[in-house]
């Protein structure tokens, strides 16, 4: 079990559970996947097959206790093989779901500064880069950190559901900073935030560089910025970080700040509210988003 690991709110720190897949006999990757979004690491389990497998990723379905978990071969995933050395399992939870991921080994927890966490971008990746959302040099080797939402939004859209989506427009064309390290997170909010004015970053860095060149008053930053849209996971600066930064500051602390992530649950709820966030919101729920936004920036301008 991963349990009881809590690291102090807005410290820009991560920590993540580093494991390996063999891709072929003495050959190894290593990623690695934040701890909050991991609940439990056992052996390979009992499988139900299905009859038809929805994805040739798909394993199969695992009794844990009193749930039914579908399991994930992330060796059939990268490297579209089976790997015959996977004998551990990862059970992760988020956007309000639990998956099972089929991995050869593990290693370590290692706790990190985000500001150690390099984008993907700056190393060339082959096939694998579209999953990976960040990377951690060490002296021996490379880990990646992988990006678990988009491998089961591949499997799965869960994004899709029209009845989620806003469609309405709205009156005022409000001015809004998204900022997000996965470039199709970007791109599909920017399609959900229909009606305003949407500017983008991709990590907190840059976000709190873009919000302090705005002005150097409250009326000059609301002339450009009326809201800000944040992920939480992010390379160089996350978003409890940057949530702080901006409530801290003399002139943005009035910004109001949404945190929209995977990572947001019940349970975790205390974290974005210990650094200010105005609301949050898991991906799960983008259909509400666009309102909620809405709503805070009118409050805020009343």
């Amino acid at each position: 079990m991963v349990t009881n690991i809590l690291l102090e709110t807005g410290t820009n720190e991560l920590e993540i559970v580093e494991f390996y897949i063999e891709k072929e006999q003495g050959l190894r990757e290593y990623y690695g996947i934040n701890v909050i979004k991991v609940q439990e690491i056992m052996r390979y389990p009992k499988i139900t097959s299905l009859p038809q497998r929805p994805h040739e990723c798909f394993v199969g379905l695992m009794r844990v206790r009193e749930e039914i978990i579908p399991l994930l071969d992330l060796g059939m995933y990268l490297y579209k093989k089976r790997l015959d050395t996977s004998s551990k399992v990862i059970i992760t939870e988020f956007n309000k779901m639990k998956i099972g991921f089929l991995v050869s080994g593990l290693t370590r927890i290692h706790r990190i500064s985000w500001e150690n966490v390099s984008p993907p971008i700056e190393i060339e990746y082959g096939d694998n880069t579209p999953c990976i959302t960040g990377v951690i040099k060490f002296e021996d080797r490379i880990v990646f950190i992988l990006d678990v939402e988009k491998i089961v939004t591949d499997m799965a859209p869960i994004f899709e559901d029209p009845n989620l989506r806003q469609e309405q427009g709205i009156e005022r064309k409000y001015k809004v900073l998204v900022v997000d390290d996965s470039p199709t997170i970007r791109r599909m909010l920017v399609s959900n935030l229909k009606g305003f004015d949407v500017h983008v970053a991709s990590n907190g860095q840059e976000a709190f560089e873009y919000l302090t060149s705005l002005g150097s008053s409250w009326e000059e930053i609301v002339q450009r910025c009326n809201l800000v849209i944040s992920d939480i996971e992010m390379p160089q600066m996350d978003g409890f970080t940057l949530t702080k930064k901006i409530k801290e500051h003399p002139v943005l602390r009035d910004l109001p700040v949404i945190l929209f992530s995977s990572m947001i649950t019940d349970k975790l709820l205390h974290k974005g509210k210990a650094v200010g966030a105005d609301d949050q919101i898991t991906k799960p729920e983008i259909g509400q988003l666009a309102e909620r936004a809405r709503q805070l920036i009118e409050e805020r301008m009343s």
